[in-house]
């Protein structure tokens, strides 16, 4: 009965704590919950975590969500994902060290086949090896379309601060793939 529930209604049951339709919302959402959350997790263990806190805290206050289109309740999980993402950034109260914004530039950018050739896998081992605060602004600014204003708003730094960090994050996943491709050949 609930594998045919659309959005609404699915949120509707949920709320109404109905287990069952619980149990559909996690079985809808957990996979590409936890594939957001690898991407902004620096390990399995934690993209694991970080999906459960998720999902618990999206069934706990499911009675807030409001249903726009098709698509939006998974937007709204998927907001949860980021906010808690950067709760746990604020919580571990990093320092902000002085940027250096010159970037070099001696890392050769790889091609568009080549990047699309690598495996999901490895670019998002790739992603997760980047250091936190990178890998969130990356994850922001590439994936989840913020501008550099919104981010630094987010995580309480300046917008060239986001820029430079961006920059630094991007170097080292050129660096990343084109150690794969030249690990490939071998």
């Amino acid at each position: 009965m609930f594998r045919d529930l659309n959005e609404q209604e699915l949120a509707r049951y949920c709320s109404e704590g109905n287990r069952e339709a619980q149990d559909e919302l996690y079985r809808r959402y957990a996979a590409r919950v936890l594939t957001l959350c690898r991407r902004y997790a620096g390990s399995p263990d934690d993209a694991e975590d970080l999906m459960q806190d998720a999902l618990l805290k999206a069934l706990d206050r499911i009675s807030t969500y409001h249903y726009t289109s098709d698509g939006s309740l998974y937007g709204w999980i998927r907001r949860i994902v980021i906010n808690l993402a950067l709760n746990r950034i604020r919580r571990k109260r990093w320092r902000m060290v002085p940027l250096d914004f010159r970037v070099e530039e001696s890392v050769p950018d790889p091609s568009d086949e080549e990047v699309m050739a690598i495996p999901q896998e490895r670019l998002l081992e790739s992603i997760s090896r980047l250091p936190e605060v990178r890998r969130m602004v990356f994850n922001l600014y590439c994936l989840d379309g913020y501008s550099h204003r919104e981010i630094g708003k987010m995580l309480g730094i300046s917008e060239k601060g986001s820029a430079g960090i961006l920059a630094k994050a991007r170097r080292q996943l050129k660096e990343e793939i084109n150690r794969y491709w030249k690990d490939s050949e071998l």
